[in-house]
């Protein structure tokens, strides 16, 4: 599936086996536009083709869960516990720059214009809204095997981005 006139590749990476394997597939398999030549049509200087490796780090809501919450009759309406706040935080952003350091090396020595994006949130309504931002021309994404009663309570990431991102999918489903 080699096509030379793609302009922008996103492959959403979780830290999952399947999402490597998808940054693999894309890697080998795609081909981005050239750039830096003048089109045939209007004169103008091509940019060339990018792969957006991007990663969408949930937000730090674990904290929420144990946030011992307002204190009832007419304590502060607020108990923020930054201390532990701060900690979540530091813990995802390492776990982070862990997922997209392999994942920079995966794509090591591939002649390939990469970049990188980290977003918070959501996965399936950051990885379409970053699609739809970047004006992505293909979007890549792993899908983990989940059995069916996870699937109903979870949702699949990539069932959702199928279904509503603006451009074409390539799921690697795990074999």
């Amino acid at each position: 599936m080699a096509t030379g006139n793609l302009g922008c590749v996103v492959v959403a990476v979780d830290g999952s086996e399947e999402s490597m394997k998808a940054l693999q597939w894309a890697l080998d398999n795609l081909r981005l536009r050239p750039g830096g030549a003048a089109s045939e049509e209007g004169g103008e200087v091509v940019e060339p083709g990018v792969l957006v490796v991007l990663h969408v780090q949930s937000p730090p809501s674990i904290a929420a869960g144990l946030n011992p919450g307002p204190i009832p009759f007419g304590g502060p309406s607020e108990v923020d516990v930054p201390a532990f706040y701060a900690a979540i935080e530091a813990h995802q952003r390492r776990i982070t720059q862990a997922i997209m350091d392999h994942a920079l090396k995966i794509c090591e020595g591939k002649g390939v214009n990469v970049k990188t994006e980290v977003i918070v949130g959501d996965p399936k309504e950051k990885i379409c809204e970053a699609a739809a931002n970047l004006k992505a021309d293909l979007l890549v994404m792993g899908c983990r095997a989940i059995g069916p009663i996870k699937r109903m309570f979870l949702g699949s990431v990539s069932n959702y981005c199928v279904n509503h991102v603006c451009c074409p999918v390539v799921v690697m489903k795990d074999a």
